[in-house]
């Protein structure tokens, strides 16, 4: 696969306040409106440029503004969790292992959304070397029983996702901000591999109480929202058996944003 040319964000992240993740965590959002957005990496910078003149700050981890995230989905053998989503089932799971690459910090996660729209996460620390695979630990076997509708026998990885994660916050810290960039999928089952190219994908977390000055932003920009999934457009675009008519609009949004096809190999 060519290796897609990106936009290095350094400098433009050079121009913000820093953030530190115990003053970060404190943030608590309690009345939370989640919103995903769509874009190029192009306007990302303009967005950035913005939002750096608007006071925003970003996350600084260990000296790096920029953090790397391994995430490995799993699944059923007939994809249960893949179709609940494509068949719009309203109270649905998802099941993954994720690793914060520059600290090597990994978890196995639970995903949980309700009839209302809301996602839960709740997660148990795993070592590193069982990103791909937690059976044989009994904690996490039991971790995953006790939170969700999956035994561990039942499921297998499915896919792999990497990204890189800027994650903003507001002045008033009434919002969050991750913005995920290079994002590269790999189907276990299927061996394929493709990437988003210069995609990118922005969610917004927001009190609802209040109002979101970076909604503004975005839509100075044309930066409009979308019901993303980066576990269904891996599969989409890496499972040639899955049923994925559904999905197959958000590629195609994917590369009218772009300006290119997107190349599975």
């Amino acid at each position: 696969m060519p290796e897609t040319e990106h936009i290095n964000f350094s400098g433009m992240l050079g121009r913000f306040s820093p953030i530190g993740l115990e003053e970060m965590e404190s943030i608590k959002l309690m009345n939370r409106i989640d919103s995903k957005y769509l874009t190029n990496e192009q306007t990302l910078l303009e967005v950035l440029a913005d939002a750096a003149e608007a006071g925003y700050r970003v996350l600084e981890t260990g000296g790096e503004r920029i953090s790397a995230y391994d995430s490995v989905y799993y699944d059923t053998d007939g994809l249960r969790m893949f179709y609940d989503h494509h068949n719009r089932r309203l109270v649905r799971q998802k099941v993954r292992t994720r690793c914060y690459v520059n600290s090597g910090l990994t978890f196995l996660e639970i995903k949980r959304k309700n009839n209302k729209g809301r996602t839960k996460k709740k997660r148990i620390r795993i070592p590193q070397g069982q990103l791909q695979s937690f059976s044989a630990n009994p904690e996490a076997c039991a971790y995953l029983e006790a939170h969700s509708w999956f035994r561990a026998q039942e499921l297998s990885p499915s896919a792999e996702t990497l990204f890189c994660r800027i994650t903003l916050v507001n002045p008033a810290k009434t919002e969050r901000l991750t913005i995920d960039t290079r994002l590269c999928f790999k189907n276990f089952r299927t061996e394929k591999e493709t990437s988003l190219q210069d995609a990118v994908i922005i969610e917004l977390k927001q009190d609802g109480r209040a109002a979101s000055q970076m909604k503004g932003i975005l839509l100075d920009h044309r930066v409009k929202p979308v019901r993303i999934s980066k576990y269904c457009i891996a599969l989409t675009l890496t499972d040639p058996s899955a049923k994925t008519g559904r999905f197959k609009v958000k590629v195609r949004t994917i590369e009218k944003t772009i300006g290119k096809k997107l190349v599975t190999i």
